[in-house]
């Protein structure tokens, strides 16, 4: 089968892979090419660098919506065109064009967490179970039919990247056989029941600020989700403090105000307080250095008990 594929981060990569070894792939599209972090030297996405050591056709196009873009599209005729977080809204003309359609591999069990960043929010929110769901491309966000999912349990020792990674395995599996289905022609289809529908916005900065007034639970799963991009952050000493990983106590202090340091554990880590019980910051990065564990926090004297977090 002729496949044009879609996809920008080295979540697509598997996918992409997958179908390689089955189909003809006659393009891919991908977003454009970013300096890096410095500003300097070009950095390919994950996807394209992969189009380029397997001899793929690699398009980067500014916008889809222009008669040129389409004009690509009909050039390379795919037969099924296969988005696994390409990044863009594609347009009508696009998703009417191959004549076996348009699909999308999204990181969640929807009708929840449409949108941007469905793997962070399964966690932050204390999901107990997540997975990727195989759908068709509608033109309103991640609203079309679903072909298949595939479900994970959302284990307490996640993170977004652990997560990531086992959803990313899924997906691609899920998705080589959709194709198959969509191929011989047994894929059903299952509309989505819209009312149940929850949406996640791309974290902002202001987003990733710990609330030291939510409870230890809330806490826990907001660091992990956030672990470990975009990372969830305080502040110290008016410098901004990176939080990787904490421990849930259940010991609640008396004395104190939430986001105060009240204690330290031997071993461990500082003890931060909070509603229903208390926090002990295990893997930190202060402002300009490199990360530490809770451990060498205490070692280095980074905190003082009576300082407050904000």
């Amino acid at each position: 089968m002729r496949i044009l594929f879609m996809g920008t981060p080295e979540f697509a990569v598997l996918s992409l892979d997958i179908l390689r070894k089955k189909h003809d792939i006659v393009g891919i599209f991908t977003k454009v090419d970013k300096p890096n972090t410095r500003g300097k030297k070009i950095k390919y996405t994950p996807v394209k660098e992969y189009g380029i050591e397997n001899n793929i056709p690699v398009y980067q196009p500014n916008s889809l919506r222009t008669e040129e873009t389409f004009e690509l599209v009909k050039e390379l005729n795919p037969d099924l065109i296969v988005v696994v977080a390409y990044g863009k809204i594609i347009p009508n003309n696009i998703i009417d064009f191959p004549k076996l359609g348009i699909i999308n591999v999204h990181s969640s069990l929807l009708p929840k967490f449409r949108g941007a960043a469905p793997i962070n929010a399964a966690i932050i929110a204390g999901e107990e179970e997540t997975g990727v769901t195989i759908m068709d491309i509608a033109e309103e966000l991640d609203a079309g039919d679903i072909i298949l999912k595939g479900t994970t349990p959302i284990y307490e020792e996640d993170t977004f990247l652990t997560l990531h990674d086992r959803l990313k395995e899924i997906g691609a599996e899920k998705l080589n056989e959709a194709v198959d289905q969509i191929e011989n022609g047994t894929a059903k289809r299952e509309k989505q029941n819209h009312e149940l529908a929850t949406f996640v916005k791309p974290y902002k900065k202001t987003d990733c600020l710990i609330n030291w007034n939510k409870n230890k639970e809330e806490i826990f799963n907001f660091v992990r989700g956030m672990n470990p991009f975009p990372t969830a952050y305080t502040h110290h000493n008016d410098k901004i403090l990176k939080v990787y990983a904490v421990e849930k106590l259940d010991k609640i202090y008396e004395e104190g105000e939430n986001g105060e340091i009240v204690d330290l554990i031997k071993g461990k880590g500082f003890v931060v307080k909070v509603n229903e019980g208390s926090i002990i910051l295990t893997e930190i990065k202060p402002e300009n250095k490199k990360n530490i564990s809770g451990k060498d926090s205490i070692n280095g004297n980074l905190f003082k008990i009576g300082e407050i977090l904000k």
